[in-house]
């Protein structure tokens, strides 16, 4: 079992920044992709960003390519996703989610992110 604790939503004015921490908890010894969703009011969840645990290697959609970071702590099972240049259309709850080597996957349970025009 893994637990997902995500934090650092918030509301702010596009062109903003916010920094969101997904803190895994539990057995993570076998993680082999720690990544974001979100989903917007009305539309289906998409996939934001993602980093193998191992390697650190990192992949995001293109809408966010270019203002959003996402990283790791090396010391700890923590993965932070650094959000630049905010747009309204960024406005979603945000979902932390890891992958398994064995396939599983473990959800967080979201944290809200609203961006004002």
């Amino acid at each position: 079992q893994v637990q997902l604790v995500e934090s650092g939503g918030g509301l702010v004015q596009a062109g903003g920044s916010l920094r969101l921490s997904c803190a895994a908890s539990g057995d993570t010894s076998s993680t082999y992709t720690v990544g974001w969703h979100r989903q917007a009011p009305g539309k289906e969840r998409e996939f934001v960003a993602r980093i193998r645990w191992s390697g650190y290697s990192t992949a995001y959609a293109e809408s966010v390519k270019g203002r959003f970071t996402i990283s790791r702590d090396n010391a700890g099972s923590t993965v932070f996703l650094q959000m630049n240049t905010l747009k309204p259309e960024d406005t979603a709850i945000y979902y932390c989610y890891v992958n398994l080597r064995n396939g599983q996957d473990y959800w967080g349970q979201g944290t809200q992110v609203t961006v004002s025009s």
